[in-house]
């Protein structure tokens, strides 16, 4: 990558002058930011009718979004980011599978759906951390091995504190 080839926003690099290019990694930051923020609205919200159905189907289709607009800038690249496909595929393969769950009702459907939904969020912030860490404060200063590994630290034991909690994931 040359400078020739790059734009920076805020201090991240963007493998591009592309317009088309930047708009798709635009559209890919404004709606990665509605998944965390829906995500998170959604994991701390009570468990009934009302905002946490309300934020996990944002969070969701959201995830959607911004799987399809990875899938766009993977392929334009793909030698250097198939991996964040992969983490893309990934973190919606779990979320759907935590969704179908839940709108299916099957057997230890809660069990399935905090962790698929929690899992999905994880990978979606790994990813985050893989093709940005490198750029950000703090971040910049841990080796690269931390990007992909801090997510699931903090993200796991969040996720079995949530099934040891839940009463239906109990069952």
């Amino acid at each position: 990558m040359t400078p020739e080839d790059t734009t920076v926003v805020l201090g991240i690099p963007i493998p591009s002058r592309s317009p088309t290019f930047l708009a798709v990694v635009a559209l890919h930051v404004l709606v990665g930011l509605v998944c965390v923020i829906a995500g998170a609205l959604a994991m701390l919200s009570p468990k009934r009718s009302g905002r946490h159905p309300m934020f996990g189907t944002i969070y969701y289709w959201g995830l959607v979004v911004v799987f399809l607009s990875a899938t766009g800038l993977s392929v334009v690249r793909w030698a250097e980011d198939y991996h964040l496909f992969i983490l893309g595929l990934l973190a919606l393969a779990t979320a759907s599978v935590g969704r179908a769950a839940r709108r299916q009702q099957w057997h230890g459907w809660a069990r399935v759906h905090i962790t698929g939904m929690g899992l999905s969020y994880v990978l979606l912030l790994t990813a985050f951390y893989v093709d940005n860490g490198k750029s950000l404060p703090l971040w910049r200063d841990l080796p690269s091995i931390a990007y992909w590994l801090l997510p699931a630290a903090v993200g796991l034991p969040m996720i079995v504190h949530a099934l040891v909690r839940h009463p239906l994931a109990r069952n």
